[in-house]
């Protein structure tokens, strides 16, 4: 049991690090995981926490029903956030590059790929980026993929890495950035 929790603490602050254009200063703090229970299986390096699972890093918040932590053997860590029935897993976190700017998103399901960087959404996906409480950008699709790296996205319009005729739409909006004004 000793071993368990600086184990799974370290998977947790190995894999909050980098989540969606973090602001360096998150690096640097401690990782609070609350959830109704939580399960650990050093062998397969898999640690599981269910119910009302809420992380928090420094700016960033993480909220699903179910998130499910995987390590490989190179130690790089995998999360997947389930949404509970009738509602969506979701993150918010402060990005780099201003005072009071904001990422944050929403979906049935998101994983995050500690090693690429990259942040998939799916079913139901939706993805914010805020100045403050105002919306710059959104977008709304099945399935939305951020790397966080380049903070380039895609959009489909299926819960897949492809998009099909007649299987829906995206939606975008894209606020004007008038910098005359600023």
């Amino acid at each position: 049991m000793k071993r368990f929790f600086p184990i799974s603490l370290f998977v947790l602050n190995m894999l909050a690090g980098g989540f969606a254009y973090a602001e360096k200063a998150d690096a640097d703090k401690p990782t609070n995981v609350e959830a109704d229970q939580m399960a650990y299986d050093d062998v397969r390096q898999v640690n599981t926490f269910t119910g009302n699972v809420v992380l928090t890093r420094g700016t960033l918040t993480m909220k699903a029903h179910k998130m499910v932590v995987t390590q490989d053997p190179a130690g790089y860590q995998y999360a997947t956030l389930y949404a509970g029935e009738g509602k969506l897993a979701s993150f918010r976190q402060k990005r780099d590059g201003g005072e009071n700017l904001w990422i944050e998103g929403e979906a049935e399901r998101i994983e995050y790929d500690s090693k690429a960087d990259v942040a998939k959404l799916f079913s139901q996906a939706k993805m914010r980026r805020l100045e403050g409480k105002k919306v710059t950008d959104e977008v709304q699709g099945e399935f939305i993929s951020y790397d966080n790296r380049t903070e380039f996205f895609t959009v489909n319009n299926t819960p897949s890495d492809s998009s099909k005729p007649g299987a829906g739409r995206v939606k975008a909006v894209i606020q004007p950035r008038n910098e005359a004004k600023k």
